[in-house]
């Protein structure tokens, strides 16, 4: 048994969204973006899917140019490939899914381009 908190030790950064890898398993990796109102990670894709949740905040989710407002609770599915961007419209923490062969080090390098 593996376990993690998407509440305990939360920081953010003043200056770009705060990514955390929370958990690593056999199947997938989960990870916690901490943003602050206002941060944005800009336009970027994956080659594999993820599942992205809104645990706490408010969230502009933009896909392939259409903006989606996605509040405390939300969960959402995105194939691979598919151009995507995120705005906290409220100090927000999401929890993001990943598939085993997508990395950390990716989103952490969307994270970086976006401050």
């Amino acid at each position: 048994m593996k376990s993690a908190s998407l509440i305990n030790d939360l920081e953010y950064n003043d200056t770009k969204p705060a990514v955390k890898v929370l958990m690593d398993t056999d199947s997938s990796r989960e990870l916690r973006i901490a943003m602050k109102k206002g941060q944005v990670m800009k336009e970027h894709k994956t080659p594999y899917p993820i599942v992205v949740e809104i645990f706490e905040g408010r969230i502009s989710f933009g896909v392939e140019g259409r903006n989606h407002d996605l509040v405390k609770g939300d969960l959402v599915y995105l194939d691979g490939d598919v151009p995507h961007d995120l705005r906290a419209d409220e100090d927000s923490t999401v929890r993001l899914t990943l598939s085993k062969n997508d990395s950390a080090s990716r989103v952490e390098g969307v994270a970086d381009r976006s401050s």
